[in-house]
């Protein structure tokens, strides 16, 4: 078997998933709105480093995201330690190392379009990066593209509180209550039919911005977050 198969439940289900619910009292509706099988993008805001585990450790099915090449690559014992952390929780890696940003763009694109066409959980911010204040910062296009690409449904999905119990620069998050609201899914399938492709993007991605913010009540800026 697959040893990544057997870390995940150890760690949604024995470790990190109950410890999650005893700090962070997580509260989680629309949960109904997530379909038992068959793929789906989660479109979710983001405020925090410990977003990343928030999804595949609240949500009832195997979430996958993205994750940066290095923390896979370490040296060592506590290298493969950290690798077999983040394979176990859903990552996968992506090296957007090299200055190859249209490459690894497609490379992002295409190893998230393998999860959904493969029946999967596939989890995404289309910000980009971390708020730098709260708010909701305009999405890049990718969720929209991979979203038309697939066929996928997309759930919207805000994130509350993580900014408080991790705030930017704190590596250890302290106790406090989180909430994870999931909406309906939005159908984007054939949007780019008879559009072009760009501007069908970002007005998918646009529209799925308005829709997190309904479910957030963050303020909007209508620029992208700055990168750290």
């Amino acid at each position: 078997m697959d040893p990544e198969r057997l870390i995940y439940p150890l760690l949604k289900h024995v470790l990190l998933g109950p410890a999650m619910r005893v700090v962070f009292l997580p509260r989680v509706s629309g949960l109904r709105h997530v379909p038992r099988t068959g793929p789906v993008i989660l479109a979710a805001n983001h405020l925090a480093f410990l977003d990343s585990f928030v999804l595949p450790l609240m949500v009832p099915r195997r979430v996958r995201f993205l994750g940066k090449h290095e923390y896979f690559t370490g040296p060592g014992t506590p290298g493969r330690a950290m690798a077999a952390f983040f394979r176990g929780v859903g990552a996968i890696a992506v090296d957007r190392s090299g200055g190859r940003a249209a490459l690894d763009a497609l490379d992002a694109l295409d190893t998230s379009a393998r999860v959904l066409e493969g029946g999967g959980v596939f989890a995404i911010h289309p910000e980009g990066t971390r708020s730098p204040d709260g708010r909701l910062y305009r999405g890049r296009t990718g969720v929209a593209r991979l979203a038309m690409r697939t066929g996928a449904p997309v759930l919207p999905v805000a994130i509350e509180g993580t900014d408080r119990v991790q705030p930017r620069g704190r590596a250890v998050p302290r106790p406090g209550r989180i909430g994870v609201r999931i909406g309906p899914p939005l159908d984007f399938a054939g949007r780019d039919a008879g559009t072009p492709r760009g501007r069908a993007a970002r007005e998918v991605t646009d529209e799925i911005m308005r829709a997190i913010r309904e479910l957030s009540g963050q303020e909007y800026v209508d620029d992208y977050a700055p990168r750290p």
